[in-house]
């Protein structure tokens, strides 16, 4: 993520960026290019002390409006090598978010450039102007976290294949051991000899060999973790029925729920969650040769289940399913909750403006509903229908993975057979497929990967599993006046523990 410096005055010759709230007094001259400090406004001031730029906050300097005012100074400066943000009238969690949504909209995958582009993009550092110098940092510091947890997913989705292998993958994730999260690779003999055979079968036709990479956060409270699902697909070709060449180079961000996933982890050890946090990740590479399964063939699933291939590019739910059942056998968590770039059929539902929402526990799902919201990373709730379970009788085995056919509800059949794997654990399944990339930036995002789910997922481990109470849930009167401030991003793991504890 950018460098950001705290200032208690704004630096000379460097542009600054001030957030004004509608209905504020404005400076000379702006009120007659029609800024009112509505969300969405900026204006540029010249003055003989650099460039000034006046950004709407719209009616109240909260979190959000000041993360979005953020996003939109790095949009309209994003060819300056830094950038001064004056967050001296807002309050340290708004401060922190004004700097953060600048350095969100910010981020550009560059590692592989060999030659700057002097007409590029240059932004990569921040000036933070603040009163309190103390507490901003303070609630920087857990903001930051999510931020850099999402960069690093986006890093993640954004490598080529090329290198992004499954292997390529886990070499990104040896990386975090520095942050005190441990890394199990389960691979080769071993994969087959514990019976992963969804896994196998979808990774059987690659030369990059598949493994199940198992993050884990210890935490400082005595409960079971919660499990984090992520499908890995580091290239989806389609297998045997290969997908149109046309957007086919695509789908190097078919590993974006597992990214998301590991993007979480790092979040939760960088503030140093109480929370006890695995992230179980599939990650093959669904590619044609000698070996590639092929539609008919019956698998046998880690839980044990047989499994017939109706669909050899519908293999996210294959690997999911093995990771799933791992995950629930191996460390019966308080909950489980998956991302995958899983289904087109989600993307026609919601377009790129929603992931979709699966799920077995409805306090689960509100609560997933709710830390989307609060973040800026909406889902809406999808049905699991008795029919959808039933289309999906074989007769040749316990079950199939798909249904054929056009005009199916996919996204509905794929959550009711990942429901089969998930025991009688609180589960969720987030379809991230037409939100893990956007092809064109604007004022609040850039384009290319945007880390989804990152910060959803640290958000809701803040509001729910941060507790040592059965069940995960903030209640009583006191839970729930933290729980309102922890959606608003004001209350740190440290503090939320001591204040339950009161």
């Amino acid at each position: 993520m950018n460098a950001v410096r705290l200032l208690p005055a704004p630096p000379e010759g460097v542009p600054l960026a001030v957030p004004i709230t509608a209905g504020s007094a404005l400076p000379p001259g702006a009120a007659a290019d029609g800024f009112a400090g509505r969300a969405g406004q900026a204006c540029l001031l010249n003055r003989p002390d650099g460039r000034t730029m006046l950004v709407g906050l719209g009616p109240a300097a909260t979190p959000e409006a000041a993360e979005t005012a953020g996003a939109l100074s790095a949009a309209r400066m994003l060819a300056e090598p830094r950038l001064a943000l004056d967050a001296r009238g807002l309050d340290p969690v708004a401060a922190a978010a004004f700097v953060l949504g600048a350095a969100q909209r910010s981020w550009r995958y560059a590692a592989l450039q060999t030659r700057a582009d002097p007409d590029a993009q240059r932004l990569a550092a921040f000036d933070l102007v603040v009163g309190d110098i103390a507490a901003v940092r303070r609630a920087l510091r857990a903001g930051r976290a999510a931020a850099e947890g999402a960069c690093f997913a986006r890093d993640l989705v954004a490598e080529p294949s090329n290198t992004l292998t499954p292997a390529g993958f886990v070499r990104h994730l040896r990386g975090l051991a520095r942050f005190g999260l441990e890394l199990e690779v389960i691979e080769g003999a071993a994969l087959r000899r514990q019976g992963f055979g969804g896994l196998l079968a979808v990774g059987g036709g690659s030369v990059h060999p598949p493994c199940l990479a198992v993050l884990r956060w210890p935490g400082r409270i005595a409960a079971a973790p919660v499990a984090f699902v992520g499908k890995g697909i580091t290239f989806d070709t389609g297998g045997i029925g290969i997908k149109p060449a046309d957007r086919m180079w695509e789908m190097r961000a078919d590993m974006a729920g597992a990214a998301a996933c590991a993007g979480a982890m790092l979040a939760l050890a960088r503030r140093r969650s109480p929370a006890a946090a695995v992230a179980v990740m599939a990650l093959a590479e669904n590619a044609t040769g000698g070996a590639s399964y092929r539609p008919s063939d019956v698998l046998r699933s880690y839980a044990g289940r047989t499994v017939e291939v109706v669909d050899t590019d519908a293999e996210g739910r294959l690997v999911l399913a093995d990771a799933l059942a791992f995950a629930a056998a191996r460390f019966r968590p308080r909950a489980m909750i998956d991302l995958a770039t899983l289904t087109g059929s989600i993307v026609t539902a919601l377009g790129h403006e929603r992931a979709g929402l699966f799920g077995n526990d409805d306090a689960l799902a509100r609560q997933v509903e709710d830390a989307g919201a609060a973040v800026g990373e909406p889902v809406w709730r999808m049905p699991i229908g008795a029919a959808h379970r039933a289309d999906l009788d074989s007769d040749i085995a316990d079950l199939r993975h798909c249904v054929p056919g056009r005009m199916q509800p996919d996204a509905c059949h794929a959550a009711a057979f990942l429901r089969e794997f998930v025991s009688d654990i609180p589960w969720a399944h987030l379809d991230i497929a037409g939100m893990e990339a956007r092809e064109e930036a604007d004022d609040r995002h850039a384009a290319g990967p945007t880390g989804f789910g990152v910060r959803l997922l640290d958000r809701l481990v803040a509001a729910r599993f941060e507790s040592v109470m059965t069940g995960g849930g903030l209640t009583g009167g006191l839970n729930h006046a933290i729980k309102q401030r922890v959606r608003a991003g004001g209350v740190s793991g440290g503090e939320r523990i001591l204040l339950e504890r009161r």
